[in-house]
């Protein structure tokens, strides 16, 4: 940590809106995911692989408030107000303050703010005659409104999300330049009318790879600060929807533009090479099952908790029955078999099969994970064997695949499983990919869909590509 004499402000509020959900994200969400005020703060998050982590590691903080929510519907109107208003009250306790370090998803919808990042950054900016340098998941739909309140925005590189700590230890890093005199950050947003499909978000291959190449090169650039590429998160109806590029440069706005331009027109230019075909539930399936060894890891990519979606679809299991493929492992978000379970007691037969074992549900990643959260929580847990050697792992709170731990902490051996569902698309590679004899993407239906044509947009922008194929840039 680098000590000084400055007094910067810590915050976070994150959460990835899907508006496609019925259900809405309420405050008790995010106090069941993690809430923390003033010192809590840095107890909860200095040991960790999160952006915040980063941000403590960087710079001496003064700890205001920091929540997330597993990804979910729509924030409610209270639950939104909650936050932000604690969130000021706590920047005007604190004060003064010479900068804020915010770390912010860039994907937060509320019932009344669509671009709910925006609406806390133009109400801290209202206040605050200060740098203010924020860090946004590569998931973000970035607005304008985000842009001009604040002084700086560093969005991550990696997908899985394994650069979240670095992120956080730049934008601290920036900070304290900024405090000191040394630089004048400046910043030019470009979005172009292009969505990139989900499936094709791998930033460890082509074609996600090359934008972040591009940001890596366009950062080095004389003159500039920082470069970001987000690739959007389609599953929010708003009129940022889409692919953003985001460069900061030292006091020169028009050095900004030209490399912000310069990024979105090469992202352009390859739009045709994020074209992606999965294959559905069937044929997944069968290719899994003529693998000779496993575990074959299949995606559920319609059901990807980490896109806010239920986690409880059965869809690929059903599949797995029905072609009479044995040893499958698969977890489900369902309290009340949970329920039924803990009812039932260990070694007893249930409707689905025999119980195993009943667990807290808490676990601890320290590996470097997508997300970076360390503390994990999916509630009471239950494990089911099935008698044709299948495990199905209930949960009662809804846990997004990030970590290897949420079953080994179950003492299940994922090597000696031949299928195994994982409700994800890019993010649990990072878990899986060390175990995994084969990972497949499926085709699956839910409210995370691989195809954003499958999905009624009342608000998005018009033409987005590739939904209109002749959109122009």
């Amino acid at each position: 940590m680098l000590t000084s004499h400055y007094r910067v402000g810590l915050a976070g509020f994150l959460h990835e809106s899907n508006t496609f959900l019925p259900t809405p994200t309420t405050l008790q969400h995010f106090h069941q995911a993690s809430y923390t005020e003033g010192a809590a703060v840095l107890d909860r998050w200095r040991e960790s692989r999160h952006e915040l982590g980063g941000m403590i590691a960087s710079l001496d903080v003064v700890p205001l408030l920091a929540t997330y929510a597993v990804p979910s519907g729509t924030i409610t109107a209270e639950a939104f107000e909650s936050i932000a208003m604690r969130l000021m009250e706590l920047v005007e306790e604190a004060e003064p303050l010479d900068g804020l370090l915010i770390a912010l998803h860039g994907a937060t919808v509320s019932a009344r703010y669509p671009d709910a990042d925006g609406e806390i950054l133009r109400r801290l900016r209202a206040r605050l005659r200060i740098p203010i340098i924020g860090t946004l998941d590569l998931h973000a739909n970035v607005s304008p409104q985000m842009a001009e309140n604040s002084d700086a925005l560093i969005f991550y590189r990696s997908n899985p999300h394994l650069d979240q700590f670095e992120r956080g230890m730049e934008a601290g890093r920036l900070m304290l330049r900024t405090l000191k005199g040394e630089v004048s950050p400046v910043q030019w947003l470009e979005t172009p009318p292009l969505l990139i499909p989900i499936a094709s978000q791998n930033t460890a291959q082509p074609p996600a790879r090359l934008l972040y190449d591009d940001v890596r090169e366009a950062e080095r650039w004389p003159g500039m600060l920082s470069a970001s590429a987000a690739m959007g998160f389609y599953y929010a109806d708003v009129a940022e929807n889409g692919a953003s590029f985001l460069a900061v440069a030292d006091g020169d706005r028009a050095l900004a533009a030209r490399t912000a331009k310069w990024m979105a027109k090469r992202a352009w230019d390859r739009r045709a090479e994020f074209a992606i075909d999965l294959p559905g539930p069937a044929e997944a399936v069968r290719l899994a099952a003529e693998v000779p060894d496993g575990p074959v890891v299949l995606l559920d990519v319609g059901d990807n908790v980490g896109g806010g979606s239920a986690a409880n679809s059965t869809v690929l299991l059903e599949e797995i029955l029905r072609q009479r493929v044995p040893n499958a492992l698969v977890v489900l978000y369902d309290p009340r078999a949970v329920e039924e379970c803990v009812a039932a007691g260990v070694r007893n037969p249930v409707r689905q099969g025999i119980v195993r074992m009943i667990h807290d549900g808490r676990f601890i990643e320290t590996e470097i994970r997508h997300g970076g959260w360390g503390i994990c929580d999916q509630g009471l847990t239950a494990v089911v064997e099935t008698p044709e050697q299948h495990t199905i792992v209930y949960t009662s709170l809804r846990m997004a695949p990030m970590s290897l731990e949420q079953i080994l902490s179950l003492g299940i051996k994922p090597e000696r499983k031949k299928i195994i569902v994982v409700k994800g698309v890019i993010a649990p590679r990072a878990a899986y990919e060390p175990v995994a004899e084969r990972i497949i993407a499926v085709d699956t239906p839910g409210a995370t869909a691989a195809s954003p044509a499958r999905f009624e947009y009342v608000h998005r922008r018009r033409p987005l590509y590739p939904l209109e194929p002749d959109a122009v840039y």
